[in-house]
């Protein structure tokens, strides 16, 4: 079974691995990552990268998994990349995303109408798409399953599991990778984060990657 996990030079490692942690052990899986022009793709975490094939070399996978990264904006009028999203999704039995990954599924089309996911910072920018923003971990619309930030992919992934195979199969692949989330603190959301803490992280996004896509197309109109 081909899935094809869709990266670029910027994505997040954990969004392309934690997925691959998973399905990656489905019966007969067939797990490859795939950019726009192949290579060695680096993340945007340093000393991180990840070998792919190019896009134009896998066709019709079964599913598809679009990683997000601190880079996603660059690649929202990437008509190639686009492109190859729009032909995939014709024949994928699901095709997903995790983080900012939305973002690029909104931009191919693909979630006009639809509720979607993404990261928090740029949750809102799904509606530019036609999407309406939900705030929940993992959004599953028919063939269309999109999730929230960076590790949600991991439950994004048990979800495919439970859909591709079974909840028992998806179970077990939950206890061998021993996913047992107890952080120290119950603040991985923005509602649940200590105030002083959200401003905190919000100024360092703001400040590192600047504004949502939302706003960057407010600013233009």
């Amino acid at each position: 079974m081909r899935t094809a996990i869709l990266i670029y030079e910027g994505f997040t490692s954990l969004d392309a691995t934690g997925p691959f942690e998973v399905l990656s052990r489905l019966p007969e899986a067939d797990v490859v990552f795939v950019s726009p022009d192949g290579g060695t793709v680096v993340a945007d975490q340093p000393r991180f990268a990840l070998p792919t094939v190019p896009l134009a070399e896998v066709t019709a996978p079964v599913v598809v998994v679009v990683a997000g990264g601190s880079t996603t904006q660059r690649f929202l009028e990437d008509e190639e990349l686009l492109g190859w999203l729009r032909a995939a999704h014709e024949t994928t039995r699901f095709t997903t995303s995790v983080c900012t990954g939305s973002l690029l599924l909104g931009a191919a089309g693909l979630l006009q109408g639809l509720p979607a996911t993404s990261h928090w910072c740029e949750l809102d920018s799904l509606a530019v798409f036609g999407a309406t923003p939900t705030s929940e971990r993992v959004v599953v619309h028919d063939r269309i399953i999109t999730s929230a930030g960076v590790s949600s992919g991991i439950d994004m992934a048990l979800v495919l599991a439970d859909r591709l195979e079974s909840p028992e199969y998806s179970q077990g692949i939950q206890l061998a990778i021993e996913y047992d989330p107890q952080p120290p603190h119950d603040a991985g959301s923005m509602e649940k984060a200590p105030e002083a803490v959200a401003a905190v992280v919000r100024a360092v996004f703001d400040e590192h990657y600047g504004p949502s896509w939302a706003q960057r197309v407010a600013d233009r109109s």
